[in-house]
């Protein structure tokens, strides 16, 4: 399935205090297919990663995930196809302190209304095998480190074998090594899955890993490439 959006415009706030966030920003993202949107901070980032996931309606234009067009749908709709289409991964992991890393994986399945069999169990540590933490299935959060927690939170994230994943500065709270480490295994998880990504970044040392680059500045799309974008702030 494929992320569309056509001419998407989001408008913040009212009179003299209105904020153009996003300027009819149209992009694709394709099956397998992890597409990086890097820019400063207060670019649009957030808000068109927010958009995509339906977590903010658009003040124009439409989101298309597969033949669903998101921008439609009813609240109650709206959060049945994020619980069982897309996929998150934070800046923190935002996993449940009290659970095991295993466990943290089967909650998807009881987030969908029924008790994990042993099918999801087998899936469950597929996914945590594929992020090199079958080691370390019997451990909490507080136990991992950052890196081990991002990967949970990915497997996590493949869990509900979503068709859309969004990434929100999945990097912004690892050392470089690890923040490579951490895209390069999303990159290969989405071209495994063919799940279509979508990323924002302020980061350039990670944009060579996606498959393809875009940068927004002022609410608007370019596809300036990596080498000439301007020094960007941290997020």
């Amino acid at each position: 399935m494929s992320l569309v959006a056509a001419e998407v415009s989001l408008f913040l706030g009212d009179g003299d205090q209105r904020v153009t966030a996003l300027d009819r920003v149209s992009l694709q993202v394709g099956p397998a297919e992890l597409l990086a949107v890097a820019g400063p901070s207060g670019a649009g980032k957030s808000s068109l990663l927010a958009v995509c996931g339906g977590l903010r309606q658009p003040t124009s234009g439409r989101i298309s995930v597969g033949d669903t067009v998101i921008s439609d749908l009813e609240p109650e709709a709206l959060t049945r196809v994020r619980r069982e289409r897309l996929g998150f991964v934070f800046q923190q992991s935002n996993l449940v302190p009290s659970l095991t890393a295993l466990d943290q994986l089967l909650l998807m399945v009881h987030l969908r209304g029924r008790r994990p069999a042993a099918q999801d169990r087998k899936r469950a540590l597929e996914l945590l095998g594929e992020v090199d933490m079958s080691h370390r299935i019997d451990r909490r959060p507080d136990q991992l480190s950052g890196g081990e927690r991002q990967r949970v939170g990915i497997a996590r994230a493949f869990m509900s074998q979503p068709q859309l994943l969004l990434l929100d500065e999945p990097t912004s709270m690892l050392d470089h090594t690890r923040g490579r480490q951490i895209i390069e295994l999303l990159v290969r998880s989405c071209h495994e899955h063919d799940v279509a990504a979508l990323m924002v970044t302020h980061d350039h040392g990670m944009l060579d890993i996606a498959d393809r680059i875009v940068y927004i500045h002022d609410g608007k799309l370019t596809a300036t490439p990596a080498d000439s974008l301007p020094p960007l702030q941290q997020s």
